[in-house]
Formats: structure tokens, C-alpha cells, sequence
């Protein structure tokens, strides 16, 4: 220390005895030197640091609805699947890179036929009231969802399954016959049978706890708040005791309201800080300097599906080519969906499957009004004085005319409309029919009373395509709606069903896709994206192949809304 002082003495006598003109510029060149040395440090100091997220922060969700069943085996309403998803958690989850990943199990085995699964849960994971979660409570929950008096939304995912206990923390799940895809459905929420199996289950729609629920899930409920009718308003979650020591954010707030446009007032406002329920068309009038819009495709097709024995015209292929083709997919993505979505032509909406289609998915789909023409005139039809499209079929004449029955939401109102006009452009005469969701269901497609039917099919992640055209669900209740029945499609959908290689499914599922798209049974138009809007603050966890909107929650605990900027060795130690 002496040395150093004397060192530091040396120098500023140096600079302090020599004449004053000398010892001014020694000055200037000591303090120069000082200041850029602390500014090289400090640089080089900012240079390395990261930003790192930190505990603290919360989420404000803006919600439509209001939350009556909070119960994963009754949750139908979007509502009800939002709030679910953070209280509860299932089996399995869905990671950042869109793959399924352990959450309660420990591990899920599948017999090498395909129709057993092993489950091992985990031994230290316990219910928000502290009680540990067994076996015992995914068995519970399963036969409850397998139960006809409750009339679960998930019951058909669990028809025909047995189970078979093996010890406190394993069990086994047996299926009738090998089906690949079933795995996803183990992101069910798993509910404490210690709380609800001394319910009778017609009494069960009616407890409090599908209001105040107890789950196992990263988040657990602090506070419930009402309006003054006594109607839940909101949630206040904290994260649960499990979880605390990964969950970065101190507190998601949950608020309910009653319509889209109250949300876009209070995020306006912000009253919230994020919302999945802001009309598309919002997006673009949004702060960006505040917020920021992601968006990610769900495997849900929208198309026309046509009823060829309600329509001698529909039946010619050439026409069916010709009304795909002169639809502007693109125009209907930008006026309906604010630019959200994914025009398709094919069963597969290849953004979320992976799945390796033909050509037609991997170029722009051709819309023309002209090549549409052409395709017609090619196929035997001709303009009649009127100007519109006729062809002699049989003994009889027939006019190219088509009935679009739909329902008469805003999206299917739009489209209906859009897709009339591109066919009255190319001459073909055209009716659009609206319903009310329970009339379009019962009337309509249980009875497959229609020409052309606008509506949207939910696929799961794996895009299963048996239940929509397998030739044996052509009659209600089945869903193939276009009543589609091809011998080389059956058996390759029964195949699909039973290959667990990934690889080898893909290709079986490209092969289907083309067959379906070359004989178009049906008009593949768009597949919606969901879109999150959420505040700059806020960082979500990336969203990668969702099976529906609540399931941008399941990775909650990654999400953050703060950070500190630390050096790269002290990344993640918090």
C-alpha cells in the first residue's frame, strides 16, 4: 500500500512542480485519462451484461364471460378453460417448442401394440390445500369425464377406455384398440377426489368449489372478486407453493367482462395488461409503443362442405375446382381475421402438424376468376343468356347454382359474403342461409340438410382425420359432414390411427391430404390464428402449437414482467 501511495505521490508531484503552463496540461491529460478509463469500464461492463428475468411484476388478463365452471370436467366456455388452466394441471403439458412434456406424471409408457399406456405420477406434488396427489385423483377424474350423467364436453375423448389401478402412484390406461393421438388428451386438469367424490353427480354443476376451485396448478386463488349482484368479477391468483419457487410473475389478476368491446375499452384504459379477446380488426389501432400483438395458428379448418346428393351441379368436379379456385382466401384472412390466420387447400393446416403435404401447401394457392372459366369451359359447362353457367347432365339440364348455409356469427356472416361475391363474379348463382347455432346444428347438419355448408372443425394437434372422414361417421352423430367415402382413405386413416413412428404417420397423413384435396369433398379455406395482445412489460413464454387459446397458460411459470441485467454467469440463479 506505502508502494502504491508513493507511486501516486510521484506522479502528482509531477504534475504539481513544474511550471504552471506544463502543469496544466499534465492535469487535463491525468483527468482524461481517469474519465475515459471509467468510460471504458462502464462500457465494457454494459457490453457483457443480459437482461435476465426477476421475480415480481403481475398479469392483468382481460376475460369475456364470466366463469361458472372452473372444473376441468365441465369447463366448455373459453372462460372457463382460461381460468382452468392456471389452477389446474394435468398429466402432460405442452413445452415452448410445441411438444408434449411431463407435468404431473413422472412418466407415460406405451405398450409396443399401442393400446396401454403406464402412468407413474409424481410423489411430491400436492393439491393447493395441501393434500398430496395420487393416482387415486387422475383415476377419479377420469371416471368422472367417462360419466354419462354429467355430460362432459370431454367424454368422447374417453369412451371405451378402462382403467386399471396399480399402487397409490401408478396405473394404467387400456384402450379398445391402438389410436396414436390419444396421448393428447392427457392435458386434462386432474381435480382432488378428496373434495368432490362425496358429491352425487347431479349435485356436482352445482357446488362452489366450480366457482372457487382447488387445483394443483402453478396458480392458486387469493382472492375471488364480485360485482354487487354477487357475480364474479375477477380472480386474484398467487403462485402456489409447488411452483413459487420457479413462477416469476407475484401475481396474475383475472377480470371478467361482458362483450369484446368492453375489453378493448379497458385495455385502451389499461385496465389490463393482456387479452386474447380483442376483435382483430383493434389490433391495428393499437399503441405500439405499448403493446405487442404475437399470434400462433390452431389446428381449427374453416371450409365449405358439400352435400353432393343435395346437388346434381356439385357433383361435377369441374365445378367444385372451379368454385375453389375463384375464392380469395387472402382477401378473406385480411377483412375477417385482421390478417390473422392461414389460407389453406388442403384437411391440414400444415403450421401447426409439421406434416409434409404436396405442393399445394407449399406455394401461394391460385385464386382467378379467369382460370376458374377456364376450368369450367373445360369441363363441359357453358354461359346460358342470363350469363350464368349451365351443362346438360343426363337427360336434364343443370344450372351451376349453390346455397351456403351457415351460421350467423360476424366470421361466418363476413366470409359467406366474400365467398359470394367471388362466385357471382364468375356467373354462379348463389344464396347464403344463416342459423342459430343450435338451429344450424339440429336442422341442418345432424340432418345433412344442405348444398354447401360454411363451418369450422376443431383437430387436435396431431390433426387426427378419422373423425371427419372415415366413411363410418358419414350419418349423425358422426362428424363427416360431406358424407366423404373413399376405400384407400378408410384404410389409411385406420393405419394413421394405430402408427406410433412419427415419421411414418406424417407421410400416411400427406398421402390422405392429397387424395382429399384432389377430390375435393370440401373447400378448404383458412385456419385462424389466436392472437395475444399484451403489454411491452410483459414477456410471455413463446407460444408453438396450441390445440386451443388457453393453452398459451401452460407454460405460465416461464413468463415474466420484470428483468435486471446481470452478467451471463449469474443468468438463472435467482
Amino acid at each position: 500500500t506505502r508502494q502504491r501511495l508513493s507511486l501516486l505521490d510521484r506522479l502528482l508531484s509531477l504534475i504539481e512542480h513544474p511550471k504552471m503552463s506544463d502543469r496544466l496540461i499534465l492535469r487535463v491529460l491525468f483527468f482524461t485519462a481517469l474519465i475515459s478509463g471509467l468510460w471504458y469500464l462502464i462500457s465494457l461492463n454494459n457490453h457483457f451484461l443480459v437482461a435476465s428475468p426477476t421475480r415480481g411484476g403481475e398479469l392483468i388478463e382481460g376475460i369475456v364471460g364470466i366463469p361458472r365452471f372452473v372444473n376441468p370436467a365441465l369447463a366448455l366456455t373459453r372462460a372457463d378453460q382460461d381460468t382452468a388452466t392456471l389452477i389446474y394441471s394435468g398429466l402432460l403439458k405442452i413445452d415452448t417448442a410445441g411438444n408434449l412434456v411431463p407435468d404431473i406424471a413422472e412418466s407415460v409408457t406405451v405398450s409396443d401394440e399401442g393400446s396401454i399406456y403406464n402412468v407413474k405420477v409424481k410423489r411430491d406434488r400436492s393439491f393447493h390445500d395441501g393434500t398430496p396427489l395420487t393416482a387415486r385423483d387422475v383415476i377419479f377424474t377420469i371416471e368422472l369425464m367417462q360419466d354419462p350423467d354429467l355430460k362432459s364436453p370431454l367424454r368422447g375423448n374417453w369412451a371405451d377406455v378402462q382403467i386399471e389401478p396399480i399402487d397409490e402412484y401408478e396405473f394404467n390406461i387400456i384402450l379398445a384398440e391402438a389410436y396414436s393421438p390419444f396421448i393428447e388428451n392427457f392435458t386434462f386438469g386432474i381435480m382432488p377426489s378428496h373434495i368432490w367424490d362425496n358429491l352425487p353427480i347431479e349435485q356436482l354443476p352445482f357446488s362452489q368449489y366450480n366457482t372457487e376451485p382447488i387445483g394443483s396448478g402453478p396458480f392458486m386463488i387469493d382472492e375471488v372478486l364480485r360485482d354487487t349482484s354477487g357475480l364474479i368479477s375477477g380472480y386474484v391468483l398467487t403462485p402456489a407453493s409447488d411452483t413459487a419457487a420457479q413462477s416469476n410473475l407475484s401475481t396474475i389478476k383475472l377480470k371478467y367482462y361482458q362483450n369484446e368491446s368492453l375489453i378493448a375499452a379497458a385495455l385502451a384504459k389499461k385496465e389490463i395488461t393482456a387479452t386474447v379477446f380483442l376483435p382483430t380488426a383493434e389490433t391495428k389501432t393499437l399503441d405500439q409503443n405499448s403493446f405487442q400483438v404475437t399470434s400462433e395458428a390452431l389446428p381449427r379448418i374453416f371450409g365449405l362442405f358439400f352435400n353432393q346428393n343435395r346437388s346434381v351441379a356439385l357433383r361435377d368436379k369441374a365445378a367444385r375446382q372451379a368454385l375453389s379456385t375463384s375464392i380469395d382466401r387472402q382477401a378473406i384472412i385480411n377483412q375477417v381475421l385482421g390478417g390473422y390466420g392461414v389460407p389453406i387447400e388442403s384437411p391440414i393446416v400444415k403450421a401447426v402438424a409439421g406434416v409434409e403435404l404436396s405442393d399445394k401447401d407449399e406455394v401461394e394457392i391460385s385464386t382467378s376468376t379467369l382460370d376458374a372459366t377456364s376450368i369450367l369451359e373445360a369441363g363441359g359447362w357453358k354461359k346460358n343468356e342470363g350469363g350464368g353457367w349451365e351443362k346438360r347432365v343426363g337427360q336434364e339440364t343443370q344450372t351451376l347454382a349453390v346455397t351456403i348455409r351457415t351460421g350467423n356469427s360476424t366470421l361466418f356472416d363476413q366470409t359467406a359474403n366474400l365467398i359470394a361475391e367471388n362466385w357471382r363474379a364468375l356467373g354462379v348463382e348463389v344464396q347464403v342461409e344463416q342459423y342459430e347455432q343450435s338451429g344450424l346444428v339440429q336442422s341442418v347438419i345432424r340432418a345433412r340438410d344442405f348444398q354447401a355448408l360454411l363451418f369450422g372443425i376443431d383437430l387436435n394437434r396431431q390433426q387426427d382425420l378419422y373423425p371427419f372422414w372415415h366413411s363410418s361417421q358419414k350419418d349423425d352423430p358422426g362428424l363427416n359432414i360431406a358424407q366423404y367415402t373413399n376405400v384407400t382413405v378408410n384404410s389409411l386413416l385406420e393405419t394413421a390411427r394405430a402408427t406410433s413412428d412419427e415419421e411414418e404417420r406424417s407421410k400416411i397423413q400427406a398421402e390422405i391430404s392429397n387424395i382429399i384435396s384432389d377430390e375435393l369433398p370440401a373447400i378448404f379455406l383458412f385456419a385462424p390464428s389466436v392472437v395475444y395482445v399484451t403489454d411491452k412489460n410483459l414477456s410471455p413464454a413463446t407460444m408453438t402449437r396450441l390445440a386451443k387459446p388457453s393453452d398459451r397458460f401452460m407454460n405460465i411459470e416461464e413468463w415474466h414482467a420484470k428483468t435486471d441485467t446481470v452478467w451471463p454467469i449469474f443468468q438463472n440463479q435467482n
